[in-house]
């Protein structure tokens, strides 16, 4: 039988060819030592499919659909880069959840379209009342405006939503399950004997009704960040997590789907395909469960042992031993001059193979069998190689000591210990085996000899034996080798899955560490042969000054008065070190000045950076672009200055992968890990904000709904018209269509200072050239300036409040009295007061006819101060102003320190000794976590700042035990 591939859940997209866990080698078939043998032509008979079978399985491909998507999808990037599609004003406020009339709830509501009426098969499948809707508007032509305002009227527009998305909306003011036609079910591209949204809830322990909503959200192409975020009544308030889990979720489900129908047009073609074996494939929900079920189908296969015995036609006789035993002779069956039909124990060997496949391939004999194991204990046991043993490095043997003798319940061994046996294996310094208890063979040979498999009629002896043969030959030549490998492949897939969204955690804590505003800063990159480079940012990130010192070199005092004068003559009284090689004896070089006070009158503190990916950075294109003058070693010095100033900023310009926060990041998935990362860094971005007139292009593209070319355009928009004055006038940028605005809109924000300065001038230059004009001044062609004349900014634009809602924010400013003008002040909050207190949340978002979030939304993007930034809840930097050697260190000693990792196993902590000490994970309680700051889970992550209690110094292995005292 072929390998099984790698793994089950680690894909996003379509699967990519890698290298084979070598667990997932093991065979079922015990068949190798009878390869020559060939099958006789003369006895083989290609099986004949029913025609009710055919009809089926063509249905089931559905080729044509396949077809049709990709047309559609041609389609929506046309009309997506058709830049003269207009946006209705927001008074419309067609994108709202409006609570519909108790009688019109669960019904088809009346047509909001301005196209002809769309077929029925819209109401079952969104996805494909999306295509109508945008075949249509192809039809026709897009550079005309009248046209296409005549097609999309502005009272009714609402970023191309289908009409599906709007029965969904109004449905479900409170997030309840969305009352369509189909329910929760939704029609997939390929079908399955199991319902998608189904499965998927029971995989992701995610209500059905949420899920189809994802499903449906998933297809409308709407990102994370934004369902996060402004859809929670459809998703019943998840996180941004729980959202990527489900769509991996999903990605994996239409794998195996795709797959499978691939697999059932190959046989048919082949003619291999029958009704039982369509049934099996339609049946598997994952590509282990595919591969199992379609092996001895594949081409190049040699055949298993039971399709060898059927094509020696004893197939009729195997049946017959279980529905009709009394007339079985197997004698009849004997053969002379035929290889495996010569004797009566070749004949029975052939049953045997072929009632063993029977079994093997049953579907309630496998759920018995997987329904037993969870009741025992199974376990995964290592042991050191023979091989390595003796050919190894000792260096690699020792790094997996813990494992040499090693063994665990496969319900309580720890994702770390999974990846780390793997990792073992493939380097072959480990053997793995998983280990089934007896008791689990013996009960089951036991009922399926009784119960599943007992024949209708009394059985001879002979014919006893032979089914009891059956039913062991089954369980320990198919059965056990496929427990072993969904085991094995279970536990990986979930430990990279657990491997790679912690290193989401960890990304995401790093990114959000609270930016160090209004200081001018000093980085330095140390090191020892070349110096030390450093590099003056002021507090806008400009470079002031660049240079190299040697503080290694027997230089230092030398060194000292150059530096001191650096930080005098540019007021400079923070120094942020990198923690790269040589930052050690860098670090108590400034404690041992900062001591004596060298730099007075300036109170200088330092402290300690990461600059994991700094070096990568400083050779990139990005870097290049940005600082063409620098010389690549003095730029990793500014890069380490600005992961201080503004680490979001500055992190994004690295790719994830090298930020160094993750655990065993080398042996997961790269593709998930990628796409899981950069869904980190999206979410970040998009919830922080981004100022759209002074934001990198690096840091734009990160941007919900946006990609590298629509930052660029809108960067180019930006340097030729000049600033944006509101997010409406994103819509004139080329490529930024009705669904790309949507999805970015709210995460882009607007300095209204900035813009009312900026169009108070624009005003008196136009006033200027009017009384010119009057004067006799020559006429000119109109100046693009003119179009600032019409541009109002909008207070709003500041906020995090989607523009589909501004017209109930407006309205919810008349019910409270407030103005636009007065957002974030303090007399706003006051009257935010007195409405909620007065007639609650529920009742302000019954009477504003909106849901409880939205309205939530539009609170906070009302109360929140100008300028307001959501990192301020998060940790700074831990400025220090002394060092504490490691010899220093001694148990019991309390200390403050910054988490710099975590892991399942533990939290690494940075406790300025040079070394990182080790929060075991039983040590990390609830009771000790701050109750005051929000939380995404149980755990710590980097940046946070704690105090520690050291249990263990190890200085011969370096190696430090803490236990956590409270999180400051």
């Amino acid at each position: 039988m072929s390998s099984l591939p790698r793994r089950v859940k680690s894909r996003t997209k379509a699967p990519i060819s890698e290298e084979l866990p070598s667990f997932l080698n093991l065979t079922s078939e015990s068949e190798e030592e009878e390869e020559e043998w060939e099958p006789k032509s003369k006895i083989v008979r290609a099986p004949c499919l029913p025609k009710k079978t055919e009809a089926k399985a063509k249905k089931a491909a559905a080729p044509q659909l396949t077809v049709s998507r990709k047309t559609v999808k041609k389609v929506a990037i046309k009309e997506e880069m058709d830049v003269s599609l207009p946006i209705a004003p927001i008074e419309g406020n067609k994108m709202q959840l409006l609570k519909p009339k108790e009688e019109n709830v669960g019904t088809k509501p009346k047509s909001l379209n301005r196209m002809p009426e769309v077929p029925k098969k819209m109401e079952i499948n969104s996805f494909q009342g999306k295509n109508q809707n945008n075949l249509v508007s192809d039809e026709k032509p897009s550079t005309s405006v009248p046209v296409v305002k005549e097609e999309k009227c502005e009272k009714e527009f609402a970023f191309d939503e289908p009409p599906s998305k709007k029965i969904k909306l109004n449905a479900c003011p409170e997030g309840k399950p969305v009352k369509t036609r189909g329910g929760n079910k939704i029609k997939e591209e390929f079908e399955m004997n199991w319902d998608i949204v189904q499965t998927l809830s029971e995989i992701t322990n995610v209500e059905p009704w949420v899920c189809a909503n994802l499903i449906r959200l998933f297809q409308e192409e709407n990102t994370i960040p934004f369902i996060a975020r402004y859809r929670k009544e459809l998703i019943n308030n998840l996180e941004a997590d729980t959202l990527r889990e489900v769509q991996q979720t999903l990605e994996e489900l239409r794998t195996v789907a795709k797959k499978t129908h691939t697999m059932i047009q190959k046989l048919k073609k082949e003619g291999k395909l029958s009704s039982c074996l369509l049934k099996g494939l339609l049946n598997c929900r994952t590509l282990e469960e595919l591969d199992h079920v379609s092996a001895p189908y594949k081409t190049g296969s040699k055949g298993t042992k039971a399709q060898r015995a059927k094509q020696l036609g004893l197939e009729p006789a195997a049946l017959s031993l279980l529905h009709n035993p009394v007339e079985l002779n197997l004698f009849s069956y004997i053969r002379r001059n035929t290889k495996g039909l010569a004797n009566i124990q070749e004949v029975e060997a052939g049953v045997q193979h072929i009632l063993a496949d029977i079994f093997a391939k049953d579907e309630g004999t496998l759920d018995f069998i997987r329904k037993l194991c969870q009741k025992r204990y199974i376990s995964i046991q290592s042991t050191l190689a023979k091989v390595s043993s003796k050919n190894g490095k000792e260096k690699d043997i020792d790094k997996f000591q813990l494992y040499h003798e090693f063994s665990c319940n496969i319900k309580n061994i720890q994702h770390h210990q999974i990846l780390a046996i793997n990792r073992g294996e493939n380097l072959k310094i480990l053997t793995v085996k998983v280990n089934i208890p007896d008791g689990v063979k013996n009960e089951f040979c036991w009922w399926c000899v009784n119960e599943r498999w007992r024949p209708k009629q009394f059985l001879k002896p002979e014919f006893m034996r032979l089914l009891r043969s059956s039913v062991e030959d089954s369980y320990k030549r198919l059965i056990y080798p496929l427990l072993c490998r969904e085991f094995r492949s279970k536990l990986t897939s979930d430990a990279e899955k657990e491997s790679v969204m912690m290193f989401g955690r960890n990304l995401r804590q790093l990114l959000l560490t609270s930016p160090v505003r209004g200081r001018t800063l000093m980085g330095v990159d140390p090191g020892y042969k070349y110096g030390c480079k450093l590099a003056i940012i002021s507090p806008t990130s400009q470079i002031l000054h660049t240079d190299v010192v040697h503080l290694h070199s027997g230089q230092g005092f030398r060194e000292a008065e150059k530096i001191k004068g650096l930080l005098l003559q540019y007021n400079c009284s923070t120094v942020v070190i990198g923690n790269g090689k040589a930052c050690r004896e860098t670090e108590a070089y400034f404690a041992d000045l900062i001591m004596k006070k060298y730099f007075a009158p300036l109170d200088v503190v330092y402290c300690i950076v990461s600059e994991a990916g700094a070096s990568i950075y400083s050779v990139s294109p990005e870097a290049s672009k940005e600082m063409p003058d620098l010389d690549p070693n003095l730029r990793s010095a500014v890069s380490i200055a600005r992961r201080v100033q503004d680490p979001l900023a500055e992190l994004v310009k690295i790719e994830p992968k090298h930020i160094g926060v993750g655990m065993y990041q080398h042996d997961v998935s790269q593709t998930l890990l990628k796409a899981t990362l950069d869904s980190v860094v999206e979410e970040c971005v998009s919830f922080v904000g981004v100022d759209i007139n002074i934001c990198s292009e690096i840091l734009l593209r990160h941007i919900a709904g946006l990609n590298t070319n629509r930052a660029k355009n809108i960067i180019e928009w930006r340097e030729k018209n000049g600033p944006f004055i509101n997010r409406e006038q994103l819509k004139e940028v080329k490529g930024l269509g009705p669904k790309t605005f949507q999805q970015c809109a709210g995460f882009i924000r607007f300095n209204q200072e900035y813009i009312k300065t900026f169009c108070s001038n624009k005003k008196n230059e136009l006033g200027s050239r009017a009384l010119l004009t009057k004067a006799g001044a020559p006429g000119k062609k109109k100046s693009k300036l003119t179009s600032y004349a019409s541009q109002q900014p909008n207070p709003l634009d500041q906020t995090c409040i989607h523009p589909e809602s501004y017209n109930i924010a407006m309205r919810f400013l008349s019910l409270i009295g407030g103005n636009a003008n007065d957002i974030g002040k303090s007399d706003m909050q006051q009257k935010v007061n007195v409405v909620i207190q007065k007639e609650g949340l529920e009742g302000t978002a019954k009477r504003l006819n909106t849901t409880v979030h939205t309205l939530q939304l539009i609170i906070d993007g009302l109360t929140q101060p100008e300028g307001y930034d959501i990192r301020t809840d998060f940790d700074k930097p831990d400025f220090k102003r002394s060092i504490v050697c490691f010899e220093d260190l001694s148990v019991g000693a309390v200390l403050t320190g910054k988490v710099e990792n975590a892991t399942p196993f533990g939290v690494f902590v940075d406790i300025g000794v040079g070394k990182s000490g080790l929060i075991p994970v039983q040590n990390i309680t609830e009771a000790k976590l701050s109750k005051v700051k929000k939380r995404r889970s149980l755990g710590l992550g980097p940046g946070e700042r704690v105090e520690v209690k050291v249990l263990n110094v190890d200085i011969p292995r370096l190696r430090i035990t803490l236990d956590l005292i409270r999180v400051l």
